[in-house]
């Protein structure tokens, strides 16, 4: 095997964002179409009512006209008509019976089962594994490294089956997990030595900050390569990515969001999305969930169909997330379209007519650090979409930012927001440390309106 070939596919991976990636999707997608018409009751039902013949299929046109979108809304829908047995819905879903399934994953809320993970083996090695070995490939990571992995090691789908799936590339694993003391990710870290480090970006950050104090050095010292974050917003956000490159000494890459993975590139470019062989990827209007054309700078709610999948079938599959694609070569000279994670679709912002995106809003925020703190609320006055003109926004200053100086940096925020998303937003100052420091994407609003 070639250590210094620039792909780990060289068959697939030279040839993204192609005519001829575009033949070898159709050819696929006929199969798995044709092989859902066989054996998935659901998707029977769902041809036969659309006059959707798999053998004769004209193209991808015909595709998103004949195929629904499978939405969460779907999902609850079928586990109504089902009395919320997940697995009688499986059955319906899938081209397999369900003892075919080797592992199952998922995300779970307070309402139950937000997304649901049946996994093959096939899956595992073939869809996930592959995207995250082409990935990992392409930022340098070898089977002579080791992986220190501090993803959660339970349900979620960057945890076990992730870890399983980047076997193939042949790197010792090191399974730590994210439910450990920092004090303890160190200890192992000193033990194993390993060379390249896969966790949130939040919990790289606290490491970053920690390991002074825990270790009395630097994460530098701590011997890594390479960092890989995902799982939440990031590496996309210039400060955060600025800080941890600084901090470990190596590049830092963002994986997730669909089958993406970011390039070494040192301004941050968006993902590749490196498997178009194995999942087609298409955006759809957010309201209308019409396809829109996969144009450099277009803006939509990406849609995947997994064109391999026995378990994981993501079939014309929406998450609800907002992407910004660029079909422009990228400056790294790597193949494969871009993306970036904007948002979602249920906490998109319209102020004025122009749509917002929470991350967007972070992104700017995080560039006047470290003369706030970063954290910040965004107040609802009415239930979103719709917001009541100016939008309002808590923040905390550093300590010691008073007076005039406070007053010019809010002037120089409302600049920058006016500048990059083309709003003029009212600040509201808190003392630092009132706003709790980790967010999740629903806290990051506080609504100041009733259900």
């Amino acid at each position: 095997m070639d250590m210094a070939r620039p792909y780990w596919d060289m068959k697939h991976e030279p040839i993204l964002n192609s005519l001829e990636i575009r033949q070898i999707q159709l050819v696929k997608l006929k199969a798995i179409l044709a092989r859902l018409n066989a054996h998935a009751p659901f998707y029977q039902r769902a041809f036969q009512e659309s006059g959707l013949n798999p053998e004769k299929l004209s193209g991808f046109r015909e595709f998103k006209d004949k195929v629904p979108l499978f939405t969460a809304d779907l999902l609850k829908r079928l586990l109504g008509e089902y009395d919320h047995d997940y697995m009688a819905v499986l059955d319906q879903l899938l081209p397999i019976k369900l003892e075919q399934i080797d592992l199952l994953a998922g995300t779970i809320g307070g309402s139950g089962l937000h997304a649901l993970y049946p996994l093959t083996r096939q899956d595992i090695d073939g869809t996930l594994g592959e995207t995250l070995v082409r990935g990992s490939w392409r930022a340098g990571i070898r089977s002579h490294d080791r992986i220190l992995y501090c993803f959660p090691l339970s349900l979620a789908i960057e945890g076990v089956p992730s870890l399983i799936g980047l076997q193939k590339l042949g790197a010792t694993i090191i399974p730590v997990g994210n439910d450990v003391q920092l004090q303890r990710i160190l200890q192992i870290q000193a033990i194993f030595r390993g060379t390249v480090f896969f966790a949130y970006p939040t919990l790289a950050e606290r490491l970053v900050d920690e390991a002074p104090a825990l270790m009395g050095k630097s994460v530098r010292e701590l011997g890594f390569k390479a960092v890989i974050c995902g799982g939440e917003p990031g590496v996309g956000i210039p400060r955060v990515k600025s800080k941890l490159e600084d901090a470990f000494g190596c590049p830092v890459f963002d994986v997730g969001a669909g089958l993406g993975f970011s390039c070494r590139h040192k301004t941050y470019q968006g993902m590749h999305w490196l498997s178009e062989d194995l999942c087609y990827y298409e955006l759809v209007d957010p309201d209308t969930k019409e396809p829109i054309p996969l144009k450099d700078g277009a803006v939509g709610e990406a849609v995947l169909t997994v064109l391999e999948g026995s378990g994981m079938l993501l079939f014309r599959h929406s998450f609800g997330d907002i992407h910004k694609v660029f079909t422009e070569p990228c400056p790294c000279g790597q193949t494969g379209f871009r993306f970036k994670m904007l948002g979602r679709t249920d906490n998109i912002l319209k102020v004025r007519g122009i749509m917002v995106y929470p991350d967007d809003i972070k992104r700017v925020i995080q560039q006047f650090t470290p003369r706030i703190t970063g954290n910040l609320r965004i107040i609802l006055e009415e239930k979103p979409p719709r917001v009541v003109s100016p939008l309002k926004i808590r923040l905390e200053p550093a300590t010691g930012l008073k007076g005039e100086r406070q007053g010019n940096l809010e002037k120089e925020i409302i600049a920058a927001m006016k500048r990059e998303i083309k709003i003029e937003p009212q600040i509201i100052w808190l003392k630092p440390g009132s706003l709790k420091a980790k967010q999740t994407p629903a806290d990051i609003f506080e609504k100041a309106y009733k259900e």
